[in-house]
């Protein structure tokens, strides 16, 4: 008898079911890298707004792997943004800084001046690629490559912002 009670219960409960509508497979949230602080045109960037920039490559060797890397500039993104990339690099400007933060909270920082390529050869770009395919979740979708650094602690996974800020003055 308690076998029955069982099996009426189930199939009421499943006859609810049945009444109630189907759930909606909301799709996810496409990925984006948000610019800001005191540059003069905040922005959002997705992958397709990434991959209309002009692409860079970069051979890296992160934790002994080597890795090849494709995506855009820093000083690209940040010049769309507004900010004073090459001669407009001079005075107050010089103490303009960047921190770039991912979506678990970890943050570096490069001065403004390090990035532009009129002051420095290195290249630090916002990867979206590594050895021709996407980034995985674990590194990606976007991430900072910085090639000339020894240790890789400023390539920043999972970049969810990129902040212009200016050095408090004494």
């Amino acid at each position: 008898m308690r076998a029955s009670v069982l099996t009426g219960i189930a199939a009421i409960a499943a006859c609810w079911l049945a009444l109630l509508p189907p759930a909606r497979a909301e799709a996810p949230a496409q990925a984006v890298v948000v610019v800001g602080g005191v540059v003069a045109a905040p922005l959002r960037l997705d992958a397709d707004a990434l991959h209309k920039l002009p692409r860079r490559d970069v051979d890296a060797i992160e934790h002994g792997r080597q890795g090849h890397f494709e995506g855009v500039a820093l000083a690209d993104v940040l010049r769309i943004a507004g900010a004073p990339i090459g001669e407009a690099l001079r005075g107050k400007n010089l103490a303009l800084y960047v921190c770039v933060s991912a979506s678990d909270g970890y943050r570096a920082v490069f001065s403004l001046a390090e990035l532009d390529p009129a002051v420095r050869e290195s290249e630090v770009i916002l990867a979206d690629h590594r050895d021709g395919r996407v980034l995985d979740a674990r590194e990606g979708p976007f991430r900072i490559v910085v090639k000339d650094d020894k240790r890789p602690a400023r390539w920043v996974r999972q970049v969810v912002a990129i902040d212009l800020l200016a050095a408090p003055a004494r």
